[in-house]
């Protein structure tokens, strides 16, 4: 292992209190699958991480979890570590679908099974893939804010997007909504910016946004630090009268906003679900049981009507 992936899995075991995967599971007597999140910032990730741990639990195996702190270059890293270890099976959430490519073909040529999760990996040995609809969830959304406007009529209003363009998931997202918004001649996009998956970066993305559109009217986010960003932006620049947000995830902020009229909605995943599922799928896989080749969790579009349905699973957040 290269030291900067030593330092970067060390740090993330103690976050989580797991041990490292430096001994290999026949040692242990049980099962050992790794994990492989995004990063530890967002909640949904730790909730999609609560899930696998809950589940890993539940079977009796172990499970180490690695934080790539939105590298990908760490995430392939790390399954080629894994793959030394000799793990027993690898979920990976990927930043990049396609630079993982390799390092999935090399665990599955080893015998380990690889699961994708949140991120659709292209077509490959892995062994399932657990993700939401986006593509669905994203024209849910478009006719969402559409609706909003044809009960708040006001002319062709400007949407500004926050992204994640290193992320293919959530650019399916942008670009989907992009497509439905415009085709329906009511909205025009004013400008796409770059969050990184990454609140701090989406703030300052989400300001030069509204700097540049005064007459911008809403924003949409494609994730969890885009949603955050754009809200901590609109409040800053006093604009959370004006423009409005819509997008995906929620956040003990976002139920917040949502509360106060600012997020008129968002798309929201079951995480924790997935990382069960996850977990399940590659254990039934490593033990040579039927696995479903595709899992589609459901999602939930949540407005101030239905919010008070989960302020409990963010009330102590």
């Amino acid at each position: 292992m290269n030291k900067a992936l030593r330092i970067a899995f060390c740090c993330s075991a103690a976050l989580i209190g797991l041990a490292g995967f430096s001994a290999p599971a026949s040692a242990a007597g049980s099962p050992t699958y790794a994990l492989i999140v995004i990063n530890q910032q967002a909640v949904f990730f730790n909730q999609m991480r609560a899930g696998a741990e809950e589940e890993a639990k539940k079977l009796g195996v172990k499970l180490v979890v690695f934080n790539a702190n939105d590298s990908s270059s760490a995430q392939v890293n790390a399954i080629d570590d894994y793959v030394q270890q000799k793990v027993d099976g690898i979920v990976v959430d990927a930043i990049d679908v396609n630079s993982v490519r390799g390092a999935v073909r090399t665990a599955s040529a080893a015998g380990i099974p690889v699961i994708g999760l949140d991120a659709v990996l292209p077509p490959g040995p892995q062994k399932a893939q657990v993700a939401v609809d986006s593509t669905a969830g994203s024209k849910e959304i478009a006719a969402h804010y559409l609706d909003y406007l044809s009960k708040n009529p006001h002319g062709s209003a400007r949407i500004g997007i926050v992204g994640a363009l290193s992320s293919v998931i959530q650019n399916t997202r942008q670009k989907v909504f992009q497509e439905v918004i415009t085709a329906s001649g009511k909205a025009t996009v004013a400008g796409v910016v770059d969050g990184q998956n990454t609140q701090d970066v989406a703030l300052s993305a989400a300001e030069n946004l509204l700097t540049a559109n005064p007459d911008l009217d809403a924003i949409y986010a494609t994730g969890e630090p885009a949603m955050l960003g754009a809200i901590a932006a609109v409040q800053a620049q006093g604009r959370a009268d004006k423009v409005k947000l819509i997008g995906w995830d929620l956040a003990p902020e976002v139920i917040r906003a949502i509360d106060r009229g600012v997020v008129l909605g968002v798309e929201q995943q079951d995480p924790a679900a997935m990382g069960r599922a996850a977990i399940e799928a590659v254990h039934n896989a490593h033990n040579g049981k039927p696995v479903q080749a595709v899992v589609t969790p459901p999602i939930t579009f949540v407005t101030k009507a239905n919010v008070g349905a989960w302020r409990s699973q963010f009330a102590s957040k």
